[in-house]
């Protein structure tokens, strides 16, 4: 059971972050529609007040809105699914967010992208 043994342990909560972005991420591709794209780029967790905070990806950009009440709506059946299927000790309150950092990220990387081009390399 993921939780119990080393609690403050840095490697161990790298282990349970990591774990539940690899739930959460496939459960969401599972229920979500065609519609977009939502990717899960990273989960933060906090055994102590049982929260997750669980950063999204959300392509195109127009549907993030409609993407954080998709999750937020399926937030129940999530915790439903992550019992059944993550074995964690501590169930977590879910919390969703567009990840400002990885949009960031990718202007950047457009950025540089386009910057190539123009000089021609």
């Amino acid at each position: 059971m993921i939780g119990k043994k080393y609690p403050n342990n840095p490697h161990h909560q790298e282990k349970v972050e990591s774990a539940l972005q690899k739930v959460v991420g496939e459960f969401i591709n599972n229920e979500a529609g065609p519609m977009s794209l939502i990717t899960v780029t990273r989960v933060t967790f906090n055994e102590k007040s049982k929260q997750a905070m669980v950063f999204l990806s959300v392509l195109p950009e127009d549907q993030e809105e409609k993407a954080l009440a998709f999750t937020k709506r399926k937030s129940s059946e999530l915790r439903e699914h992550v019992r059944e299927t993550a074995k964690l000790s501590v169930l977590p309150i879910f919390e969703f967010v567009i990840d400002i950092g990885e949009k960031n990220r990718q202007r950047v990387e457009d950025i540089a992208a386009q910057d190539s081009i123009n000089r021609g390399e």
